[in-house]
């Protein structure tokens, strides 16, 4: 709606605040620019205070620049994932014939906005789940963006990771919630897909199984690049240790936290 009703947004501000919404009037405003009208509105209001994500509910979100579709079924872009983002592009040139994995790629946000900054650079999204993928094929077609592809594949399959060779970066944005982690789960967070969330008892699985499955993949010298949980980042920088990566880091995001562990194929 371009024109703000004062009346209005005082209507929404109190409907997010009587659902214990924190942000209630930032959020109202946010509601306001993306609704078509004000029964719309009011009906994404409701529905927010019953804590259901605003992200599906207004059916997008920004990641890097980016406007990416989302809905359920699909994990919400995060702005700590754009760490992971800087970290690659701050360490693999743009080069003709190179090819970068994006793994567990979900909506394809990270691919996506790496492929927006390296043009010549050729990148594959890989997800288990179709559902999520039909919103990486969406993003795709609506940035129009030709140097990347999206296939539906287990990334924990052998045989998937046996048929890439020379890869110049894997990038992965894993399951890594621990057990614990999904018994205590906002409720915001409850809505969004198990299966890109739970990384099994210790929320480990997917980088020990990556790191080993996938390492072969890399040319050498090639980069794996991880998002990680804020406690994670020794573990998962002695998981690359154990499988020969070298030159290893452990960088923080904006609030300080670890957030992305990478190394290289020796």
């Amino acid at each position: 709606m371009n024109d703000f009703d004062p009346a209005l947004l005082r209507e929404l501000i109190a409907l997010l605040q009587g659902g214990g919404i924190e942000d209630a009037e930032l959020e109202a405003k946010w509601i306001l620019e993306d609704a078509g009208s004000a029964a719309q509105a009011r009906d994404i209001a409701q529905h927010r205070a019953k804590h259901e994500p605003l992200q599906y509910l207004l059916g997008k979100w920004e990641f890097y620049g980016l406007t990416v579709f989302v809905g359920q079924g699909v994990l919400i872009p995060r702005a700590d994932t754009e760490t992971l983002v800087d970290a690659v592009l701050t360490r693999i040139p743009d080069r003709a014939g190179q090819r970068i994995a994006d793994l567990c790629t979900g909506s394809g946000c990270i691919a996506l906005a790496l492929a927006a900054h390296m043009p010549q650079t050729a990148f594959t999204g890989a997800d288990i789940s179709e559902q999520a993928l039909a919103y990486a094929r969406k993003n795709k077609a609506y940035h129009k963006m030709q140097n990347a592809e999206f296939v539906c594949a287990d990334v924990l399959s052998t045989a998937f990771a046996a048929q890439h060779h020379d890869l110049a970066a894997i990038v992965c944005n894993p399951p890594y919630l621990t057990a614990e982690d999904m018994q205590h789960l906002q409720a915001e967070v409850q809505f969004e897909p198990e299966t890109a969330l739970y990384g099994e008892a210790d929320g480990l699985h997917f980088y020990r199984e990556i790191t080993r499955l996938w390492r072969a993949a890399l040319c050498k010298g090639g980069l794996l690049a991880f998002e990680i949980g804020c406690t994670q980042g020794a573990s998962a920088a002695a998981i690359l240790a154990e499988n020969g990566f070298t030159g290893i880091e452990t960088i923080r995001d904006l609030n300080g936290n670890d957030r992305v562990v990478l190394g290289r194929r020796s």
